[in-house]
């Protein structure tokens, strides 16, 4: 299903109607938010920790992703109670890319915060992406899913909406199994990002 998705029919929004629309789905479920990441690089434009990287101060960087653990630590809590969880793929290619370096470190701090993130290695996905890496998913519980849509330079500009629940199903149920063949996030940091040290940001990037 997963494959596929980039052909389904849905609604397409832009970037603020987009988040505005999956905080509404999510602040009402009880369930699980899958989120599936498979591209090596994105433009995140607007973000701090993000400049900070492009302009070379690594300690920043790292200053930035440390002030937000109180606040995941919270948010995780408060989803706990209501039962509700956040469970993110992160696909990776080796070696790792400059940016997935660089946000394997927030990611770190996610995971120590009760973020449930598991790692999954590219080729893991072969039988899944003979024609092309499989999209960026949010699958909210069984009832929608969202393809998430970027500029060239991958830039995120928006998304389209799935309500059909049975696509959702599907698309959960493929993120789920990969998600069991995964590690966790920790694991693969102590022993492929951590030994690398601080990543420089690219003057060309790459895929």
């Amino acid at each position: 299903m997963l494959e596929l998705i980039d052909s389904v029919p849905g609604r397409v929004m832009d970037r603020p109607a987009y988040h505005a629309d999956r905080a509404r789905e999510s602040d009402s479920l009880v369930g699980v938010l899958w989120k599936l990441e498979r591209a090596q690089f994105f433009n995140e434009q607007g973000d701090t920790a993000w400049d900070a990287f492009k302009a070379g101060d690594w300690g920043r960087v790292l200053e930035i992703f440390e002030s937000e653990r109180e606040s995941v630590t919270a948010r995780v809590r408060e989803e706990t109670d209501r039962g509700f969880e956040f469970r993110r793929l992160r696909v990776v290619e080796d070696p790792p890319s400059a940016y997935l370096r660089w946000e394997m470190h927030s990611h770190k701090v996610f995971a120590e915060s009760g973020r449930p993130i598991r790692v999954i290695a590219a080729k893991e996905l072969a039988d899944l992406e003979s024609v092309g890496p499989l999209p960026e998913v949010h699958v909210l519980g069984d009832r929608v899913a969202y393809q998430v849509h970027y500029e060239a330079d991958m830039t995120p500009i928006g998304a389209k909406r799935i309500d059909d629940a049975e696509v959702a199903r599907a698309a959960a149920a493929e993120i789920e199994r990969l998600y069991e063949r995964a590690e966790p996030l920790l694991d693969y940091f102590a022993r492929e990002i951590a030994p690398l040290g601080p990543p420089e940001y690219p003057t060309r990037r790459r895929a």
